[in-house]
């Protein structure tokens, strides 16, 4: 079968998995939390399989993960990490550093309440919360828009990063 017309039927989360590792990401950096930890252990599972030949960091935290792909990034790798709610929260300060530093970097964010209460439930406010941080946000509908919009992530992340150079 022609992997190009390969039919999967995966969750959003490993949608975005597959996505990193077809976007040929050379650093993934993260640190595990709920909803959003099948995704990173998609990816290793990927490196460790020889699939994706990626540096794969495990972080002792979202702040940490997110540093890491500042650091990455400005060494001219395409880089990823992905994060939830209280984790994207502690990741808050180091989002202003990657957009002032204009370092083109995808990050998936399943959207997950922020506490408190204790929750897992879904919400935007993770997100909306780093409105104001200069990362553009994509909201997807399906998991196939998931998958396609991560893709699409690295083009703009890169093309955006390469206008800002320019100007």
């Amino acid at each position: 079968m022609n992997p190009a017309s390969e039919r999967l039927a995966i969750t959003g989360n490993q949608a975005i998995a597959h996505a990193v590792r077809m976007a040929r990401t050379e650093v993934v950096a993260a640190y595990p939390i709920t909803p959003q930890t099948s995704i990173v252990e998609e990816i290793a599972e990927f490196c460790a399989a020889g699939k994706m030949d990626t540096r794969y960091i495990q972080t002792e935290s979202e702040h940490s993960s997110m540093s890491a792909c500042i650091g990455a990034s400005m060494a001219g790798a395409r880089t990823f990490t992905a994060t939830s709610s209280q984790g994207l929260a502690l990741m808050h300060e180091m989002l202003h550093w990657a957009t002032g530093a204009r370092t083109p970097i995808v990050m998936g964010e399943v959207n997950r309440s922020l506490a408190a209460p204790w929750t897992i439930l879904t919400d935007q406010s993770d997100s909306m919360a780093q409105r104001d941080t200069g990362w553009m946000q994509f909201y997807c509908g399906s998991n196939q828009e998931v998958f396609d919009t991560t893709i699409l992530a690295y083009k703009v992340e890169i093309g955006r990063a390469s206008c800002r150079e320019r100007v």
